[in-house]
Order: structure tokens, then C-alpha cells, then sequence
């Protein structure tokens, strides 16, 4: 087994410390990728960073049976437990891998006034 000079180590680690750190420095004030671009954090169980993002209100059909999502025909009953509020009064979709033909995971729907 052949053994690395301690010095080699640390430098190794001290390196890996700074590029960790430019990494980050380089997303200050950027949203991440489980984030809308409103700048809300979507709920891990709706997200695993791929799987959400906000989509125009002509991708969502709102009708008396629920929502249809237009991409794949899919129909979420309003009392679905994958329906949730919208923070910033968009739709956001969260499918399977962020897919536009997979499964809804969470539907996040606007508001709608009284």
C-alpha cells in the first residue's frame, strides 16, 4: 500500500474546499433547482429538483371533474391530495423526472377569487 505525504492531503482537501465554495458563491441568488421562479421552494415530496416547473395556464384545463393536464390527458380530481395552492397564483406541474409524459406527482394551481 503505498502512502500519500500528509502535505498532499491537505492539499488536496483545501482545494476541494474552494471549489466547493466557488460552486456556491456562483448560485448566491439564484434559484435552485427545486425552487419556482418565483423564487418558492417546492415541497420534497413534491421534488427531488427535476421533477417541477411552472407552465402556462393553457396546459391546465380547470373543469367540474378537476384539472386535465393537456400534455397527457391526465385528470386529477380537485379533492386529489396532489392538488395544492399555488404561492405565486401560477400553475406548476411536477411529473415523474420532470417529464412531459409522465405521471403528475404534485399540481400546484392558482387561486380563484370569490
Amino acid at each position: 500500500m503505498t502512502r500519500r505525504p500528509l502535505h498532499s492531503i491537505a492539499g488536496a482537501l483545501a482545494v476541494s474546499a474552494m471549489l466547493a465554495g466557488l460552486v456556491l458563491a456562483g448560485t448566491h441568488g439564484r434559484a435552485w433547482p427545486h425552487d419556482a421562479p418565483s423564487g418558492w421552494t417546492y415541497p420534497f415530496s413534491c421534488c427531488s429538483g427535476v421533477d417541477c416547473r411552472e407552465v402556462p395556464d393553457a396546459e391546465v384545463i380547470e373543469g367540474a371533474r378537476g384539472y386535465e393536464i393537456r400534455q397527457t390527458g391526465e385528470l386529477i380530481p380537485m379533492s386529489d391530495p396532489k392538488v395544492k395552492p399555488s404561492p405565486d397564483g401560477r400553475f406548476h406541474w411536477c411529473s415523474v423526472m420532470g417529464r412531459d409524459d409522465s405521471r403528475t406527482i404534485c399540481l400546484f394551481v392558482p387561486g380563484r377569487g370569490s
